[in-house]
């Protein structure tokens, strides 16, 4: 009997995996450096999410500036919101999250490691204003350094496939 048809997409190509891996290495180590100089390493995490959508699957809705950066905005702001109601604690952390979940569905924003940026916020507390320009830059930067792999050539896919589009 025939095997059905996969499902699955096919395998990439090696040089795509070689260049997606460096250009989020870079997009990383840059982000690293600037959180070591301004003392606010706790933006990894939730960024390294969002460099793998950005570089491993530049295609996809949540992957796009828009939802990039309004996304992780957004749900800073949620975090902090959530912070002066809850204080810092686990509790709080997890409200945070969903109701950055729910909003960002609301606003077509939708970027799923926003969700960790608003835990993050909850949990450490840290001062707005270095934070929220640092979050705004690092996630510009992601972008920016988004847009290199397909200018350079032979990405499959050009980033970013949408600016500011809104799903209808």
């Amino acid at each position: 009997m025939p095997r059905p048809p996969s499902a699955a997409t096919a395998r990439p190509h090696p040089l795509h995996v070689l260049r997606a891996t460096a250009f989020a290495i870079a997009a990383l180590l840059l982000l690293v450096g600037t959180g070591v100089l301004l003392h606010q390493p706790l933006l990894i995490p939730p960024l390294a999410a969002s460099a793998a959508l950005v570089h491993g699957a530049p295609g996809l809705p949540i992957s796009q500036p828009r939802n990039l950066v309004g996304g992780q905005l957004v749900s800073a702001l949620i975090g902090y919101a959530t912070l002066a109601v809850t204080g810092s604690n686990g509790w709080g952390a997890a409200v945070a999250a969903g109701i950055s979940l729910g909003v960002m569905l609301l606003t077509h924003l939708s970027h799923s490691p926003a969700a960790a940026t608003a835990v993050i916020v909850v949990l450490q507390a840290p001062h707005p204003l270095p934070f929220l320009p640092l979050l705004a830059l690092a996630t510009v930067l992601l972008v920016a350094i988004g847009l290199l792999p397909g200018r350079i050539g032979g990405h499959p896919v050009r980033y970013p496939v949408a600016w500011w589009a809104v799903p209808r």
